[in-house]
């Protein structure tokens, strides 16, 4: 049978969602509590795959097991054996086709940054920091151009394995909330940094050191090694997927 759950995670102490073998990741931690559930060896798929020092508000995965094991089983049992920083949220049935990745619509991100003289103690590992000023309404209306399926790939990394450059970025708003900025950007898929590096390049046109239209002009370029710098990683959240209703998962990962 299929599942699918809903997962949070502070990813601060993780190389990354997807296991490796070079130190603790996410994904390793949710198959080794699933598979304890199961009394068997559980493989998880993601919707996306986080960076290390990401969180996540609203990872969805999936896995198959035949073990007889209801819903409220996988939640509660899974989470014993969980380490304090990742929980699981949600459990639900799903149809065998159900994917993930593949039949997610879009993904969301949210950034959060404290602009301020002094950097943060509470709340660091899930907040960027600028010490400059920065404008919040020309960083949106900069933002805008990024808008519809283009090709990102001054905002894709080097290490980038996705097999195109194109997405269709649906949403990109920025706003601020007393000395804190935030960032939120939804599209149908994320290149690698794709998020961060667009963050970068909306600072530098938010400090007044490009103008507005820089960001449509990096757009039309293709060209990394010209555009902004890649946002730390301790600000960025994936508030997960959506997917159709007819997938019958919570509100919040529907459409």
């Amino acid at each position: 049978m299929r599942y699918a759950l809903g997962i949070e995670y502070d990813g601060s102490g993780f190389l990354g969602w997807q296991r490796h073998t070079g130190g603790p990741t996410v994904q390793a931690a949710v198959e080794a509590a699933l598979s304890f559930v199961a009394d068997a060896p559980i493989e998880v798929v993601c919707a996306g795959r986080t960076d290390a020092g990401v969180h996540a508000t609203g990872q969805v995965v999936h896995f198959d097991s035949d073990a007889r094991r209801l819903p409220r089983a996988w939640l509660m049992g899974g989470n014993t054996r969980l380490p304090d920083a990742v929980r699981v949220l949600w459990c639900r049935p799903v149809d065998e086709d159900f994917h993930a990745r593949y039949g997610a619509r879009a993904r969301r991100y949210r950034y959060t940054l404290l602009n301020r003289a002094v950097p943060p103690a509470l709340g660091r590992q899930a907040t960027g920091w600028e010490r400059l000023p920065l404008d919040a309404e020309r960083m949106h209306r900069a933002a805008q151009a990024l808008i519809g399926e283009h090709d990102f790939s001054a905002f894709r990394t080097a290490q980038c394995q996705a097999s195109h450059p194109r997405r269709d970025m649906q949403s990109i708003a920025v706003r601020r909330e007393g000395e804190v900025v935030v960032f939120e950007l939804q599209a149908n898929a994320f290149l690698h940094h794709m998020v961060r590096n667009i963050v970068g390049t909306l600072l530098v046109i938010g400090r007044g050191e490009q103008p507005e239209e820089w960001a449509a002009t990096l757009l039309a370029g293709r060209d990394r090694t010209v555009a902004g710098p890649t946002a730390p990683a301790a600000g960025l959240v994936f508030l997960g997927p959506l997917y159709p209703s007819v997938c019958g998962l919570p509100p919040e990962a529907t459409l």
